[in-house]
Protein backbone atom coordinates (compact mmCIF):
# COMPACT_ATOMS: atom_id res chain seq x y z
CA UNK A 1 0.00 0.00 0.00
CA UNK A 2 1.51 3.45 -1.43
CA UNK A 3 2.30 6.47 1.40
CA UNK A 4 -0.81 8.32 0.10
CA UNK A 5 -3.05 5.37 -0.19
CA UNK A 6 -1.45 4.79 3.99
CA UNK A 7 -2.46 8.31 4.80
CA UNK A 8 -6.09 8.34 2.98
CA UNK A 9 -7.36 5.06 4.97
CA UNK A 10 -5.48 6.72 8.62
CA UNK A 11 -7.40 9.49 8.18
CA UNK A 12 -10.56 8.72 6.94
CA UNK A 13 -10.23 11.48 4.01
CA UNK A 14 -13.08 11.50 1.50
CA UNK A 15 -11.31 12.41 -1.90
CA UNK A 16 -10.97 10.72 -5.16
CA UNK A 17 -7.78 9.16 -6.37
CA UNK A 18 -6.51 11.88 -9.26
CA UNK A 19 -7.15 10.31 -12.96
CA UNK A 20 -3.81 9.82 -14.88
CA UNK A 21 -3.89 12.17 -17.70
CA UNK A 22 -0.96 11.31 -20.44
CA UNK A 23 1.29 13.91 -21.34
CA UNK A 24 0.83 16.52 -24.24
CA UNK A 25 2.93 15.98 -27.21
CA UNK A 26 6.35 17.59 -26.82
CA UNK A 27 6.47 21.06 -28.35
CA UNK A 28 9.43 23.22 -29.26
CA UNK A 29 10.06 25.69 -26.49
CA UNK A 30 9.46 29.22 -27.89
CA UNK A 31 10.63 33.10 -26.20
CA UNK A 32 6.81 34.37 -26.22
CA UNK A 33 5.82 30.65 -24.77
CA UNK A 34 8.11 28.50 -22.51
CA UNK A 35 6.71 24.70 -22.68
CA UNK A 36 7.29 22.91 -19.64
CA UNK A 37 9.55 20.17 -20.07
CA UNK A 38 9.27 17.81 -17.21
CA UNK A 39 11.19 15.42 -18.39
CA UNK A 40 14.11 17.13 -19.40
CA UNK A 41 16.17 19.17 -16.90
CA UNK A 42 14.63 22.69 -17.65
CA UNK A 43 13.54 24.54 -14.12
CA UNK A 44 10.91 26.77 -14.70
CA UNK A 45 10.05 29.76 -12.38
CA UNK A 46 6.83 32.07 -11.80
CA UNK A 47 8.47 35.09 -10.91
CA UNK A 48 6.42 38.08 -8.68
CA UNK A 49 8.00 41.26 -8.71
CA UNK A 50 7.10 44.66 -6.13
CA UNK A 51 8.12 47.69 -5.28
CA UNK A 52 8.41 49.07 -1.75
CA UNK A 53 5.22 50.54 -2.03
CA UNK A 54 4.24 46.64 -2.71
CA UNK A 55 3.06 47.35 -6.50
CA UNK A 56 3.30 44.76 -9.11
CA UNK A 57 6.36 45.15 -11.58
CA UNK A 58 5.60 44.55 -15.12
CA UNK A 59 7.93 46.34 -17.05
CA UNK A 60 11.30 44.22 -16.56
CA UNK A 61 13.69 42.69 -18.97
CA UNK A 62 15.03 39.26 -19.09
CA UNK A 63 18.66 40.94 -18.82
CA UNK A 64 17.05 42.46 -14.76
CA UNK A 65 16.73 38.88 -13.81
CA UNK A 66 19.57 36.77 -11.97
CA UNK A 67 19.23 33.19 -10.92
CA UNK A 68 20.93 31.20 -8.61
CA UNK A 69 21.04 27.29 -8.13
CA UNK A 70 22.98 26.87 -4.64
CA UNK A 71 24.84 30.16 -4.92
CA UNK A 72 25.89 29.15 -8.63
CA UNK A 73 24.86 32.04 -11.26
CA UNK A 74 22.37 30.01 -13.98
CA UNK A 75 21.60 31.41 -17.75
CA UNK A 76 18.38 32.17 -17.94
CA UNK A 77 16.92 30.80 -21.38
CA UNK A 78 13.67 31.34 -21.39
CA UNK A 79 12.00 35.00 -20.35
CA UNK A 80 8.14 35.72 -20.72
CA UNK A 81 6.00 38.37 -19.45
CA UNK A 82 3.07 37.15 -21.06
CA UNK A 83 2.31 34.20 -19.41
CA UNK A 84 0.46 31.51 -21.82
CA UNK A 85 0.46 28.88 -19.88
CA UNK A 86 -2.92 27.94 -17.76
CA UNK A 87 -3.22 28.17 -14.23
CA UNK A 88 -4.46 25.41 -12.17
CA UNK A 89 -5.70 25.89 -8.78
CA UNK A 90 -6.61 24.28 -5.52
CA UNK A 91 -9.10 26.67 -2.90
CA UNK A 92 -8.69 25.00 0.10
CA UNK A 93 -11.65 26.46 2.75
CA UNK A 94 -10.77 25.83 6.87
CA UNK A 95 -14.04 24.70 7.91
CA UNK A 96 -12.73 23.89 11.82
CA UNK A 97 -14.60 25.29 14.83
CA UNK A 98 -12.41 28.53 14.77
CA UNK A 99 -13.70 30.10 11.44
CA UNK A 100 -17.30 29.61 11.79
CA UNK A 101 -17.79 32.75 12.37
CA UNK A 102 -15.99 33.98 9.14
CA UNK A 103 -17.36 30.80 6.80
CA UNK A 104 -20.05 32.95 5.27
CA UNK A 105 -17.81 35.64 4.45
CA UNK A 106 -15.30 33.50 3.45
CA UNK A 107 -17.53 31.68 0.97
CA UNK A 108 -18.47 34.64 -0.70
CA UNK A 109 -14.73 36.17 -1.23
CA UNK A 110 -13.61 32.75 -2.42
CA UNK A 111 -16.46 32.75 -5.23
CA UNK A 112 -15.60 36.29 -6.51
CA UNK A 113 -11.67 35.24 -6.31
CA UNK A 114 -12.65 32.26 -8.45
CA UNK A 115 -15.09 34.78 -11.09
CA UNK A 116 -11.93 37.15 -11.28
CA UNK A 117 -9.05 34.97 -11.60
CA UNK A 118 -10.05 31.74 -13.76
CA UNK A 119 -10.09 32.32 -17.51
CA UNK A 120 -10.79 30.16 -20.49
CA UNK A 121 -8.39 27.22 -20.01
CA UNK A 122 -7.87 27.44 -16.12
CA UNK A 123 -9.53 24.70 -13.88
CA UNK A 124 -9.92 24.43 -9.96
CA UNK A 125 -11.43 22.83 -7.27
CA UNK A 126 -13.04 23.23 -4.20
CA UNK A 127 -11.63 21.21 -0.69
CA UNK A 128 -12.31 21.40 3.06
CA UNK A 129 -10.66 20.42 5.92
CA UNK A 130 -11.32 19.84 9.09
CA UNK A 131 -10.75 16.88 11.25
CA UNK A 132 -11.13 15.14 7.73
CA UNK A 133 -10.61 16.29 4.69
CA UNK A 134 -13.61 16.77 1.49
CA UNK A 135 -13.34 17.27 -2.10
CA UNK A 136 -16.05 19.36 -2.74
CA UNK A 137 -15.82 20.31 -6.17
CA UNK A 138 -13.05 18.45 -8.81
CA UNK A 139 -11.26 20.19 -10.73
CA UNK A 140 -13.17 22.18 -13.73
CA UNK A 141 -13.48 25.11 -15.61
CA UNK A 142 -17.09 25.26 -14.59
CA UNK A 143 -17.74 27.84 -12.29
CA UNK A 144 -21.19 27.02 -11.13
CA UNK A 145 -19.87 23.59 -10.08
CA UNK A 146 -17.13 25.34 -7.97
CA UNK A 147 -19.74 27.91 -6.48
CA UNK A 148 -21.51 24.76 -5.76
CA UNK A 149 -18.94 23.16 -3.78
CA UNK A 150 -17.60 26.34 -1.86
CA UNK A 151 -21.55 26.87 -0.60
CA UNK A 152 -21.65 23.10 0.28
CA UNK A 153 -18.48 24.15 2.76
CA UNK A 154 -19.99 23.19 6.55
CA UNK A 155 -18.38 24.30 9.96
CA UNK A 156 -17.08 20.51 11.43
CA UNK A 157 -20.10 20.10 13.90
CA UNK A 158 -20.85 17.18 16.08
CA UNK A 159 -24.17 15.83 15.96
CA UNK A 160 -26.80 17.12 18.03
CA UNK A 161 -25.06 20.50 17.72
CA UNK A 162 -22.96 20.36 21.22
CA UNK A 163 -19.41 19.26 22.11
CA UNK A 164 -18.25 16.91 24.40
CA UNK A 165 -21.93 16.21 26.17
CA UNK A 166 -22.35 20.40 26.32
CA UNK A 167 -25.33 21.71 24.55
CA UNK A 168 -24.86 25.08 23.41
CA UNK A 169 -23.29 26.69 20.24
CA UNK A 170 -20.72 25.59 18.09
CA UNK A 171 -18.24 27.82 18.91
CA UNK A 172 -18.37 27.50 22.86
CA UNK A 173 -15.40 25.06 22.91
CA UNK A 174 -13.22 24.44 19.78
CA UNK A 175 -13.60 20.86 17.64
CA UNK A 176 -10.30 18.95 17.96
CA UNK A 177 -8.76 18.38 14.62
CA UNK A 178 -7.72 21.00 11.96
CA UNK A 179 -6.19 18.41 8.77
CA UNK A 180 -4.48 21.52 7.30
CA UNK A 181 -1.11 19.56 6.58
CA UNK A 182 -2.70 16.40 5.42
CA UNK A 183 -5.05 18.95 2.86
CA UNK A 184 -1.57 20.06 1.48
CA UNK A 185 -0.10 16.80 0.81
CA UNK A 186 -3.16 15.60 -0.40
CA UNK A 187 -3.85 18.25 -2.58
CA UNK A 188 -0.52 18.18 -4.54
CA UNK A 189 0.18 14.14 -4.40
CA UNK A 190 -3.20 13.22 -5.22
CA UNK A 191 -4.18 15.89 -7.82
CA UNK A 192 -1.55 18.64 -8.69
CA UNK A 193 1.00 16.03 -9.42
CA UNK A 194 0.04 15.34 -13.09
CA UNK A 195 -0.97 19.07 -13.96
CA UNK A 196 1.61 21.28 -16.41
CA UNK A 197 1.67 24.55 -16.07
CA UNK A 198 1.35 27.14 -13.48
CA UNK A 199 -0.21 25.53 -9.92
CA UNK A 200 -1.53 27.52 -7.18
CA UNK A 201 -2.88 26.22 -3.19
CA UNK A 202 -5.08 29.41 -2.01
CA UNK A 203 -5.86 28.39 1.56
CA UNK A 204 -7.74 30.14 3.97
CA UNK A 205 -6.96 29.56 7.38
CA UNK A 206 -5.70 30.19 10.90
CA UNK A 207 -3.00 28.17 10.28
CA UNK A 208 -3.22 25.95 13.10
CA UNK A 209 -2.82 22.50 12.54
CA UNK A 210 -4.25 19.79 15.54
CA UNK A 211 -4.12 16.03 13.77
CA UNK A 212 -2.57 15.67 10.80
CA UNK A 213 -0.97 12.35 9.72
CA UNK A 214 1.67 14.23 8.27
CA UNK A 215 4.39 16.96 9.26
CA UNK A 216 4.45 20.21 7.73
CA UNK A 217 7.69 19.64 6.62
CA UNK A 218 6.10 16.96 4.20
CA UNK A 219 3.27 19.07 3.31
CA UNK A 220 5.96 21.66 1.88
CA UNK A 221 7.91 19.11 0.20
CA UNK A 222 4.96 17.77 -1.56
CA UNK A 223 4.10 21.35 -3.07
CA UNK A 224 7.74 21.35 -3.99
CA UNK A 225 7.86 17.96 -5.44
CA UNK A 226 5.34 19.49 -7.42
CA UNK A 227 6.14 22.79 -8.00
CA UNK A 228 3.11 24.41 -6.68
CA UNK A 229 2.97 27.40 -4.94
CA UNK A 230 1.07 28.28 -1.49
CA UNK A 231 -0.57 31.31 -0.92
CA UNK A 232 -2.13 31.57 2.56
CA UNK A 233 -5.11 34.09 3.35
CA UNK A 234 -4.51 34.27 7.77
CA UNK A 235 -7.84 34.33 9.09
CA UNK A 236 -7.70 33.72 12.76
CA UNK A 237 -10.19 34.72 15.49
CA UNK A 238 -8.54 35.72 18.63
CA UNK A 239 -11.26 33.36 20.56
CA UNK A 240 -9.78 30.51 19.33
CA UNK A 241 -5.90 31.80 20.47
CA UNK A 242 -5.18 33.49 17.34
CA UNK A 243 -3.20 32.48 13.59
CA UNK A 244 -0.24 30.49 13.69
CA UNK A 245 2.12 32.87 11.35
CA UNK A 246 4.94 30.97 11.96
CA UNK A 247 3.70 27.92 9.85
CA UNK A 248 2.14 30.06 7.84
CA UNK A 249 4.97 31.79 6.41
CA UNK A 250 6.77 28.64 6.34
CA UNK A 251 4.18 26.85 4.15
CA UNK A 252 4.18 30.17 1.70
CA UNK A 253 7.89 31.41 2.36
CA UNK A 254 9.54 27.81 1.12
CA UNK A 255 7.28 27.59 -1.98
CA UNK A 256 7.46 31.03 -3.56
CA UNK A 257 3.76 32.47 -2.32
CA UNK A 258 2.33 35.10 -0.15
CA UNK A 259 0.93 35.07 3.37
CA UNK A 260 -1.37 37.77 3.77
CA UNK A 261 -3.31 38.54 7.54
CA UNK A 262 -6.63 39.51 7.55
CA UNK A 263 -8.69 40.87 10.10
CA UNK A 264 -12.10 42.02 8.32
CA UNK A 265 -14.39 41.02 5.81
CA UNK A 266 -13.23 43.85 3.81
CA UNK A 267 -9.31 42.94 4.26
CA UNK A 268 -10.52 39.48 3.39
CA UNK A 269 -12.00 40.47 0.10
CA UNK A 270 -8.99 42.29 -0.92
CA UNK A 271 -6.21 39.88 0.06
CA UNK A 272 -8.50 37.51 -2.73
CA UNK A 273 -7.84 40.20 -5.11
CA UNK A 274 -4.00 40.54 -4.18
CA UNK A 275 -3.43 37.21 -4.85
CA UNK A 276 -5.13 37.48 -8.06
CA UNK A 277 -3.49 39.68 -9.13
CA UNK A 278 -0.45 38.23 -8.36
CA UNK A 279 -1.40 34.93 -10.53
CA UNK A 280 -2.18 36.89 -13.45
CA UNK A 281 0.83 39.08 -13.47
CA UNK A 282 3.71 37.09 -13.19
CA UNK A 283 7.44 36.71 -15.67
CA UNK A 284 8.75 32.99 -16.55
CA UNK A 285 11.81 32.44 -16.28
CA UNK A 286 13.44 28.67 -17.24
CA UNK A 287 17.51 27.57 -17.10
CA UNK A 288 19.35 24.54 -17.42
CA UNK A 289 20.92 23.62 -14.55
CA UNK A 290 24.49 23.80 -14.13
CA UNK A 291 24.36 21.10 -11.71
CA UNK A 292 23.45 17.89 -14.20
CA UNK A 293 23.60 15.46 -12.13
CA UNK A 294 20.36 13.06 -11.25
CA UNK A 295 20.59 12.58 -7.56
CA UNK A 296 16.99 13.38 -5.80
CA UNK A 297 18.84 16.06 -3.81
CA UNK A 298 16.71 19.55 -3.28
CA UNK A 299 18.52 22.20 -4.25
CA UNK A 300 17.95 25.55 -3.35
CA UNK A 301 16.71 28.50 -5.78
CA UNK A 302 17.31 32.18 -5.47
CA UNK A 303 15.97 34.79 -7.98
CA UNK A 304 17.27 38.98 -7.90
CA UNK A 305 16.98 41.80 -10.01
CA UNK A 306 19.36 44.31 -10.62
CA UNK A 307 17.52 46.79 -8.58
CA UNK A 308 17.65 45.91 -4.86
CA UNK A 309 14.81 48.06 -3.87
CA UNK A 310 12.46 45.36 -5.52
CA UNK A 311 11.17 42.30 -3.58
CA UNK A 312 10.68 39.15 -6.15
CA UNK A 313 8.49 36.24 -5.07
CA UNK A 314 9.62 33.02 -6.19
CA UNK A 315 10.10 29.19 -5.24
CA UNK A 316 13.02 28.88 -2.87
CA UNK A 317 14.09 25.29 -4.67
CA UNK A 318 13.12 22.52 -6.30
CA UNK A 319 14.07 18.38 -6.22
CA UNK A 320 16.27 17.09 -8.95
CA UNK A 321 14.94 14.52 -10.49
CA UNK A 322 16.37 10.79 -9.84
CA UNK A 323 17.47 8.27 -12.63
Amino acid sequence: MGSVTKLLALCGISIFAAVLVPPASPQEPTQQAPVIKSQVSLVNLFVTVRDKNKRIVTDLKQNDFKAFEDGQSQQIAFFSKEVTLPITLALLLDTSGSEQYMLPSIQDAGTRFLDRVLRKGDEALVMSFDSDVDLLADFTEDRHQLDRGIRQARINVPSGGSIGGNPGPVGSRQITGTALYDAIYLACNEKLNTEAGRKAIVIVTDAQDEGSKVRIEEAVEAAQRTDTVIHLLLVADPHFGGGNGGAAHKLTDDTGGRTIVVNSEKHLAEAFDQISEELRMQYTLGYYPTNTAHDGKFRKIKVETNNHDLKVLARKGYYAPKE
